[in-house]
């Protein structure tokens, strides 16, 4: 739901993330365990020198930032996802911007995408705090996170602070234009069914696999037109579902792992349109 500025930025972060970390040593003299401090829980293992900070702190200070840079008039409407795991260790705060918007369009389709701020944090040492930048296609609700190069990463360590973190992700909060022109030159280029074929085939070395993926791109293309956005919109059809929509389903393993599980899904996407062989396909 939209986000009401009325209420503190504390409030709106899940009660179960609203814990501090606490550490108690191990029988290994190099490392610690984490603990939750309003549960007792052991929820890691981590070395002596790792140090984090809490969840509240972390993603009110991030939600700040992206406010003070955006201001009122563009993220007065912001909606915030939440995804879980890890006993509450690992948690990732999707910010989605609905009054940042541009319009892609193709031959056959048209669509607005919003922009959006994903930010990835984990107090058990299984992440380093992470913030990515990326868009939201209204038309199906996929998620699209950029490249390698757009990721901010600080590790959870002993000389990690917020501050610097935080200046970091001042710097990128203005380039969604940038990416939706990228796109929009996606939307452009036409590909040949049998190019995307055998990319699908170089690019992922399964035939199971690129079998499924092609045939996501052929439901795509069907709407969006036979070009790199239905390509790229396939990728992120994978990325967005774990079900019978794209056939990519996820087993339910009885732990908390599916939301970590999704995510390394766009992460995944990300490293694929960066690869040498998607690359060179839309060069052609």
């Amino acid at each position: 739901m939209p986000l009401d500025f009325s209420i503190p930025m504390q409030e709106m972060i899940p009660e179960k993330l609203n814990f501090d970390v606490q550490f108690e040593p191990t029988k290994v003299h190099d490392k610690k365990y984490v603990i939750n401090s309003n549960t007792g829980e052991y929820i890691g293992v981590v070395g002596n020198t790792f140090n984090c900070a809490n969840h509240t702190d972390f993603f009110e200070g991030v939600h700040n930032t992206v406010t003070e840079n955006l201001g009122e008039e563009q993220t007065d409407s912001m909606n915030i996802n939440w995804r879980i795991a890890k006993q509450n260790a690992w948690a990732m705060m999707d910010m989605t911007l609905p009054n940042v918007t541009a319009r892609i369009q193709s031959d056959k389709h048209s669509t607005t995408i919003a922009q959006r701020i994903i930010a990835l944090h984990g107090v058990d040492g299984s992440c380093s705090n992470q913030t990515y930048f990326g868009a939201i296609d209204f038309f199906c609700t996929n998620g699209m996170i950029r490249g390698e190069h757009d990721k901010i990463r600080r590790k959870n360590t002993a000389n990690f602070t917020m501050d610097r973190f935080i200046r970091d992700l001042r710097e990128s909060t203005q380039s969604f234009y940038a990416q939706s022109e990228r796109l929009q030159g996606w939307a452009n280029k036409p590909l040949y069914v049998g190019d995307v074929k055998a990319m699908l085939e170089a690019l992922l070395k399964s035939d199971r696999t690129a079998e499924k993926m092609f045939g996501l791109y052929n439901q795509e293309a069907s709407v969006r037109g036979e070009n790199v956005w239905a390509l790229y919109s396939a990728f992120t059809n994978y990325a967005s579902y774990a079900d019978e929509r794209n056939g990519f389903n996820l087993r339910e393993t009885g732990k908390d792992t599916q939301a970590v599980s999704m995510f390394q899904r766009e992460h995944k996407v990300s490293q694929w349109i960066e690869s040498p062989v998607f690359k060179e396909l839309i060069a052609a």
